[in-house]
């Protein structure tokens, strides 16, 4: 798909950038413009599939009608704000868990060939679904007032965000849009959006994709994995998600900031989070703000007692679990997460243990990593042949591939290695890898602090300034990631354009 080729690098981008200040620099209002962008993101949604570009058209056509009944503030806007909710949630239902809950019903009444729809999943619905409740509701609260029609297709629309988030608000993207200053070109945000871009795409072409092979080759034949490779298996997954949505929002961000557009950050270095609670301050933070102020808060958040405070974590990443898809490893998933950010605040209320900085973050990432075997499975018991194989169930075998390294360097036969199962072993540079993406994702600054978005990369190294040495490393990310991407047998789409 166009997001994940050559394409959109070579051909979209620069047609959207240029196309966007060429006309900023004859018109003297922002809707030209504005209308650029909805046209390239419209164009950029239905290259996927066409088929699917009415109903993005028609969600944002219900949104924005309900929207103007809710603005009226008459007697009904409740309702209407009633209705426009329940239409998005239908909309996101039918497509997303029509086949899941046809599954759970009719395993109920033991029927084992229930009439599946088996609809494809249109890109991005969850991600605009959820944008636009958010907004039909600030709409409500007062907190959002948008009466044209352009610029509000623009705010769901926007191409660098629509398939995968950032969720944004109306507040924060509209008078970015509207601002005069944005309308030319800006050298500085040029370079530096061009230099995000490349990092996000060094990560998801020349990392995730790499990893990509190997993950699924863990997942696909989850019986057969020893206790080493099941947990390079939980491993190489954890990283590759990582990586794939980290760089995704990295294109993101540096795609909008070439338009001069500021999109919010998603990803802050999660994986170095000292507490599960940490960890969703860094992880996708755009949709942790979501969950936050328009689930978490009006079912109660922590102003009901502790009781009810615990009831309404547990339900929130439950449902957040849904939300990332129809099955019941999301399920579970949503449910671990859940359960951890209950112990952690009953922990933190009782003021009962305390560990150091550095082991906290060992075991949040332990666990964090773990909670992702059954979110990649395919089903519950694939995931549990996965922990089987973790919890040494399956034997604790040395890989074929490690055995033969070992015995090459000591020159002697190595007794008693019991060879892994796996119907084809994985190579030595699987394992080799991992120690390396340890130490790329713990110890140094992260796209958003070395581009000094946020605060921490101000004394890095790799600090971003508009010179020679930072133009070379973005034209070495990119070169790396085109050796990559031509030579890889099979490309993998973005991880999150699934949910």
């Amino acid at each position: 798909m166009l997001f994940n080729s050559l394409e959109y690098i070579f051909l979209f981008l620069p047609i959207v950038i240029a196309g966007y200040f060429i006309i900023g620099s004859w018109s003297h209002s922002s809707k030209a413009q504005n209308l650029w962008l909805v046209s390239a993101s419209f164009f950029f949604y239905s290259y996927w599939k066409i088929e699917y570009l009415p109903l993005l058209l028609l969600s944002i056509t219900i949104n924005y009608l309900v929207s103007q009944r809710i603005l009226a503030k008459g007697e009904r806007s409740r309702l209407y704000l009633v209705l426009g909710v329940v239409f998005n949630l239908l909309l996101l239902g039918v497509f997303k868990y029509t086949d899941f809950i046809l599954e759970n019903v009719f395993l109920l009444i033991r029927d084992p060939d229930p009439p599946l729809l088996n609809f494809i999943l249109p890109l991005g619905i969850s991600f605009f679904t959820f944008q636009q409740i958010a907004f039909l509701i600030d709409c409500s609260r007062s907190q959002a007032n948008e009466q044209r029609i352009l610029p509000y297709s623009l705010f769901v629309s926007f191409f660098p965000q629509l398939i995968a988030g950032p969720i944004v608000h109306h507040k924060e993207m509209m008078p970015q849009f509207e601002a005069r200053s944005r309308r030319s070109i800006q050298w500085e945000n040029l370079s530096l959006g061009l230099f995000i871009f490349s990092m996000g795409l060094f990560k998801k072409v020349a990392i995730a994709d790499t990893l990509a092979p190997w993950v699924n080759q863990g997942f696909a034949q989850p019986e057969q994995l020893s206790f080493v490779d099941a947990w390079a298996t939980c491993f190489w997954y954890t990283f590759q998600l990582y990586f794939d949505f980290s760089g995704y929002s990295d294109m993101a961000i540096g795609a909008a900031r070439m338009l001069n557009i500021n999109l919010p950050i998603n990803f802050n270095s999660p994986y170095k989070a000292y507490s599960i609670q940490d960890f969703w301050r860094r992880w996708h933070m755009t949709l942790s703000r979501w969950l936050r102020d328009y689930l978490y808060i009006p079912l109660g958040g922590n102003r009901r007692g502790p009781i009810r405070n615990y009831i309404n974590l547990f339900l929130t990443f439950l449902l957040a679990g849904l939300w990332h898809g129809a099955a019941w490893t999301f399920v579970l998933w949503g449910a671990m997460h859940g359960v951890a950010l209950v112990l952690h605040r009953f922990i933190s209320r009782s003021n009962w243990l305390h560990l150091p900085r550095g082991l906290a973050v060992v075991f949040t990432f332990l666990f964090v990593a773990v909670a992702w075997v059954p979110f990649r499975a395919e089903s519950l018991t694939s995931a549990w042949a996965i922990g089987r194989g973790m919890l040494g169930m399956n034997g604790v075998a040395v890989p074929q591939a490690i055995a033969d390294q070992l015995q090459t360097l000591l020159g002697v036969v190595i007794p008693n290695i019991q060879v892994a199962t796996a119907a084809e072993p994985f190579g030595i540079w699987a394992y080799l890898l991992l120690p390396i993406l340890f130490v790329v994702v713990f110890f140094p600054k992260n796209t958003m602090e070395v581009a000094h978005i946020i605060e921490g990369g101000e004394n890095s190294f790799l600090g971003y300034k508009p010179n020679l040495r930072c133009a070379a490393c973005t034209a070495l990310a990119m070169f790396i990631s085109l050796l990559s991407f031509f030579g890889q047998v099979t490309r993998s789409e973005f991880l999150y354009f699934n949910f």
